[in-house]
């Protein structure tokens, strides 16, 4: 199980993104339609390791659209994907080398093939929320990043 603290290179990239940003360039529209760039990585990063430092907490099972599970599994599945990808927005939406670190791609690939289309129903994870948009079809030869965020429902060309 993968905690905040070591999701290493992930939450590293995702820092610099943050830190790199200028103030100017926080309601830049993102690749995701309804969002801008402007995030509270540092206060939910704050929260998600006050659960992980609690064993108690991060014990607690939590009803998520895949069932009921422990909140650091949870956590280890969902929010080390969301880093990855929102740097990929972050960076996008504030001109930003959007590279993602090829192992973090190769370790999503997996997960990211078994997107159904009952999640990418909006209201799947509760009133009003939409995780994943419609897959957007990049070509089989096209780099692994581009296949990952394409199944994401991001563009990786044009947005």
């Amino acid at each position: 199980m993968r905690s905040v603290s070591d999701t290493g290179g992930a939450r590293t990239a995702s820092r610099a993104k943050v830190a790199a940003a200028q103030s100017e360039q926080w309601n830049n529209q993102s690749p995701c339609q309804d969002w801008t760039a402007r995030a509270a990585f540092r206060s939910a990063r704050a929260d998600i390791k006050a659960v992980l430092d609690d064993p108690e907490l991060a014990a607690t099972p939590c009803d998520t659209p895949m069932g009921s599970m422990a909140a650091e599994a949870n956590i280890d599945g969902v929010v080390s994907e969301d880093m990855v990808i929102h740097g990929w927005d972050l960076a996008r939406a504030t001109d930003q080398d959007d590279t993602i670190d090829p192992d973090e791609v190769e370790r999503m690939w997996p997960s990211v093939q078994t997107i159904g289309p009952e999640l990418r129903t909006p209201g799947a994870f509760g009133h009003g929320i939409v995780v994943f948009g419609p897959e957007v079809k990049v070509s089989a030869d096209a780099p692994l990043q581009d296949r990952v965020l394409g199944l994401l429902g991001r563009d990786p060309v044009d947005w």
